[in-house]
């Protein structure tokens, strides 16, 4: 599949109206075929392990809060499942005041979980929490099965999703950083002796020969060297952001960021505001490269729309930090558009989750114009209680069109408006001129002159530099 880079908005593009059918239909192709065995992939050969998740008991802890909140974690975690491929067999809830140190779950419930799993024929447990090295250990002794943690999990669809040479380094990253401290986690052929390929091919190196590295330590020092690499990979891949993003600047066109909860509906309203023809797909995580498209303000002037990485309650530090310069992209735009799904059971948990980490990255201080999606398919109750809760926000269906112009024009009543107020005749050879103020800037009247095109516009500061040598000293109208 082709590298997804971000559009330059300058260039003119031809943009297919499309919801992306045909990467859609190559990634449902590639499904995990039921059966395979659950075994880990030796590290030394892969770098870092691929999940293989088939048949899932799900296991949560409810520590606080209502039942209802508790019922609905698990049940994001059943649909980040099924998106990563599993068929979620059972899910079970306990209530305790913290996790247990040692077994997340408590030593006696975890009979009870192994008895599940055995009656279920299920080859994975995940849990809805971050596990440590320990716990994913002694789990694993006890139940006799794989026991993946949340994080794990999408760090995994993370990784089937990412498709940009960009996306693919910062997901390997994240997956890196989240493996090397849990190497002991994964059981315990990780702590065998490698002696005998140490002394083969010199892995111990000089003063290490004899028994040789230990196969944790030829693996740590792999991962760490891996790791230095792909943060230069990413530093470099940052600088070409940062410059176009410098250019876009330089030209003064106001940026608009999409953010939200993933399946929330963001590439739906990307396509749908500007025929982007981003992937649409009803499962978590199934866009992550950032795409930036061009779109224009009813009076003409030009600014961009860059749909986003979508977030998820509990989003994994190890996700936001190598997705960072990434995330940047919202903190240096001039409005986000924060995308609510409708009909989710809790949207105000979905609300705080994103500006949670929206306020990690810087970008907490920017305007939001909050939108409530898939107007559609919510119930009439749930939408009158949204907007006593967020009276400004704005109700669309990306689905079926409703409220998208409304959306549009809220959004170009927020875009910030050039600061230099500017009366000028331009000869009508400097038609590229004419055109840049029309794209840049705002345009509050135009008139034809024997000498030029009478302009009376709102440009900003470097466009008004040039437009100085040819500024009416006094206002001029046409002549009769």
């Amino acid at each position: 599949m082709r590298d997804q880079e971000t559009f330059e908005p300058f260039e003119d593009d031809e943009l297919d109206a499309t919801t992306g059918e045909f990467e859609l239909s190559e990634r449902q192709a590639l499904r995990r075929v039921p059966g395979l065995s659950t075994e880990l992939t030796d590290i030394t050969e892969v770098e870092y392990r691929q999940l293989r998740l088939e048949r899932v008991v799900l296991v949560g802890v409810w520590t606080e809060g209502r039942q209802d909140d508790a019922e609905n974690s698990l049940t994001e975690l059943a649909a980040l499942a099924e998106t990563a491929g599993s068929q979620v067999l059972e899910g079970l809830i306990q209530r305790r005041n913290r996790p247990d140190p040692a077994t997340y779950i408590g030593r006696g419930k975890v009979d009870d979980l192994g008895a599940v799993v055995l009656s279920t024929g299920a080859d994975t447990v995940i849990c809805d929490g971050e596990l440590s090295p320990s716990q994913l250990r002694n789990l694993e002794q006890r139940t006799k099965v794989k026991v993946v943690d949340r994080t794990a999990l999408i760090l995994d669809i993370f990784a089937q999703h990412a498709k940009s040479k960009e996306g693919k380094a910062q997901v390997e990253l994240a997956q890196l950083e989240y493996l090397l401290p849990r190497l002991r986690g994964w059981g315990e052929t990780l702590s065998r002796q490698s002696g005998g390929s140490a002394r083969a091919g010199g892995a111990g190196g000089v003063g290490l020969r004899g028994p040789g590295e230990t196969k944790l330590e030829t693996d740590r020092r792999r991962i760490r060297t891996r790791i230095s690499r792909l943060r230069r990979e990413i530093k470099g891949m940052k600088t070409v952001r940062q410059t176009k993003r410098a250019r876009r600047a330089r030209n003064a066109v106001p940026a608009v960021a999409i953010a939200g909860y993933t399946n929330a509906g963001k590439s739906s309203l990307l396509n749908r505001l500007t025929g982007a023809g981003v992937l649409v797909e009803n499962a978590l995580f199934a866009t992550l490269d950032p795409t930036t498209r061009k779109a224009t303000t009813s009076d003409g002037r030009l600014y961009t729309l860059s749909d986003t990485v979508g977030f998820v309650r509990h989003l994994p530090h190890q996700i936001v930090e190598a997705f960072r310069s990434t995330l940047e992209e919202v903190a240096e735009a001039d409005l986000v558009v924060h995308v609510v799904d409708g009909t989710h059971p809790d949207p105000e948990e979905q609300v705080r989750a994103v500006r949670e980490v929206l306020a990690e990255v810087g970008a907490d201080r920017l305007p939001e114009l909050l939108v409530v999606n898939k107007a559609d398919a919510a119930d009439e109750e749930t939408l009158l209680r949204l907007k006593r809760l967020w009276p400004e926000a704005i109700l669309v269906s990306a689905h079926t069109g409703r409220g998208v112009e409304n959306l549009r024009a809220a959004i170009e009543g927020r875009l910030p408006r050039p600061a230099v107020e500017v009366r000028a005749v331009l000869p009508y050879d400097r038609g590229d001129l004419v055109a840049r103020v029309h794209r840049q800037g705002e345009v509050l009247s135009t008139a034809h002159l024997p000498e030029g095109t009478l302009l009376h516009v709102r440009v900003g500061e470097a466009l008004a530099a040039e437009l100085a040598p040819f500024e009416a000293a006094e206002p001029v109208g046409p002549r009769s």
